[in-house]
This record gives structure tokens, sequence and C-alpha cells, in this order.
């Protein structure tokens, strides 16, 4: 797990209702989670969200034009909510939460930290800084 990306990620566990956060690659597997859920459930997450997103863009469609981009998938149960989104290319960012949770909040501070996500990501790691060319 990369422990540079978890703290961010519990950064959207600020809002109130907001349960827990993962962020994964496309392929299905978990870059980062929370510290609120264990690496086995976060990992099974992390692959039943990868299908989510892939049957989501399939249905692009569905709304009336071939070329639809998908941004966001949401889903509802009994007690909560998961919120689903592009976080960059091949990333994915995921959210649970309880019930009651604002909507608006909830989306705007996975926005929020889609687009700190989304600095992280593309920054190229550092060499060897006592390396000389």
């Amino acid at each position: 797990m990369n422990d540079d990306l978890a703290w961010m990620l519990d950064s959207a566990l600020e809002i109130p209702g907001a349960l827990h956060a993962v962020l994964i690659s496309a392929d299905g597997l978990l870059m980062a989670r929370t510290k609120d859920i264990g690496k086995d459930d976060a990992d099974r997450v992390a692959a039943g969200m990868s299908g989510v997103q892939a049957l989501s863009r399939a249905l692009g469609f569905f709304c009336g034009a071939p070329d639809q981009r998908w941004r966001q998938t949401l889903v509802e149960f009994d007690d909560g909510w998961v919120f689903l989104i592009c976080a960059g290319k091949g990333a994915y960012l995921g959210v649970s939460a309880s019930p009651d949770v604002d909507m608006a909040d909830i989306t705007f501070r996975m926005q929020q930290l889609v687009a700190q996500l989304g600095k992280e990501l593309t920054t190229p790691p550092r060499g060897n800084l006592g390396a000389r060319s």
C-alpha cells in the first residue's frame, strides 16, 4: 500500500457520514486505502469496484451517444452509498458512506481529492539525488 496516498484518502473521511475510501487501478488492484478498512476487505472492494466501473463504462451508449465518457457511479444500499469516480489515468476513487451523508459534500470532497491525487499519481519518482549524470 502506498502510505503517501493513504493519508490523502483519510481526508475524504472528514465529511460526516463518510466511512471508507480506496484508490484502485483499472485492473482492480488496490493502490491505497484508508486506515479504517482492512487489507483483505480493501482488496475485495478494489476487485469489485473495477468490475462496477467497467460495467458503468459499457453502458455509456444508453445515455444517447456512442462515445459517452464515464464520470461517476453511485450505488445505493439499505444502509449506505458507494461512490466511484475516475481519479486519473487508470485509477479510480471509491468512497462508502452512511445513508445520511450529504451527497453534495462527499462528491465535492472526492473531486478535490482527485485533483490532489492526480498530482501525486503523475509526479515521476525521484531518482538518486546524490548520483551525478
